[in-house]
């Protein structure tokens, strides 16, 4: 059974400035989600689902989703602020004006999931060792099964100098997760990012990081088994958040679930890829740069689709 790639791609891009899940880094226009679709393709991954607004959706076809069909057997699904809600949930929401978070996204796609599946963030660049990784991991398993898989990053490899970044700061034990921490706000000391020492601003304190932390980048992959959890989750969240109107159901968070109600495991694979993605806007040239290197050195073709 070959797994779906879930792509995270409705995110409002407040930092960055615009839609960044479709702005061009390629050589023939490309966005950044052009690449790792085709190394999920290249990995063995089956299909490609895109969770992304309404509002952005001919943009999204025109830029990307219609050139990555035709390569790909590939769907997109909307998250909207009121999906998943009920009339009543709805009133008491009414202030909201983004979708919830990332398990909101990932339960509007439950309808277009039926094999294990990857989740990738849209402005994140993993690298094609860690699809053809997952991608083997979740070859492997089926529909029920209680081990999951995340693939972690070295936190030093996934900093930015043009501002802070969110990482989930994940214990392991035995190959295992143990726990995640979710982080919002991780960044180079220095008036403008130069420094070399790393800290964590968490529960109103200044945490020093060593930078060899594994970090994740919301690259998991979970049997449908999963979404269980991810709806208990989620009816919790609803139960206690929804009058606050900044507030966001995080995957890391339901993922971390699984292990504290002994509902599955989360075997943890490692990555040594240096990290680049589109959180601000002084990233792209970064980003594009990358690219570049990686097509003159043949790791990607220069014209990456055929059609």
């Amino acid at each position: 059974m070959k797994p779906t790639l879930l792509v995270l791609a409705a995110g409002m891009g407040s930092r960055y400035g615009g839609v960044k899940q479709i702005d061009s880094v390629g050589k023939n226009g490309e966005c950044l989600l052009d690449f790792a679709a085709y190394d999920a393709k290249k990995c063995g991954f089956g299909k490609i689902v895109f969770i992304i607004r309404k509002d952005i959706e001919k943009d999204f076809r025109e830029r990307l989703f219609d050139r990555v069909a035709r390569n790909f057997d590939a769907e997109y699904v909307f998250q909207t602020p009121t999906a998943l809600l009920t009339e009543e949930e709805q009133k008491k929401a009414a202030e909201r004006a983004k979708p919830w978070g990332t398990i909101h996204a990932v339960l509007c796609a439950k309808q277009a999931i039926n094999e294990p599946f990857a989740v990738i963030n849209a402005d994140d660049y993993y690298g094609r060792a860690a699809f053809e990784t997952l991608g083997g991991y979740l070859s492997s398993i089926n529909n029920d099964c209680t081990e999951h898989a995340m693939v972690g990053y070295t936190l030093g490899k996934t900093m930015s100098r043009n501002g802070s970044v969110s990482r989930g700061v994940a214990q392991t034990e035995g190959g295992y997760l143990k726990s995640i921490v979710e982080n919002t706000k991780i960044y180079y000391t220095g008036e403008h990012f130069e420094g070399n020492e790393i800290i964590s601003e968490l529960n109103g304190k200044n945490i020093p990081m060593t930078g060899n932390e594994t970090v994740s980048m919301n690259l998991f992959g979970f049997s449908p088994k999963a979404f269980e959890r991810f709806e208990k989750y989620w009816a919790d969240f609803k139960q206690n958040k929804l009058t606050d109107p900044k507030a966001e159901a995080l995957l890391p968070v339901a993922a971390s679930d699984i292990i504290k109600n002994g509902e599955g495991r989360i075997k943890v694979f490692t990555s040594d890829e240096s990290w680049f993605g589109m959180t601000y806007p002084e990233d792209k040239e970064v980003v594009k740069s990358e690219i570049s290197k990686k097509i003159e050195s043949g790791y990607y073709p220069e014209k990456l689709w055929e059609k």
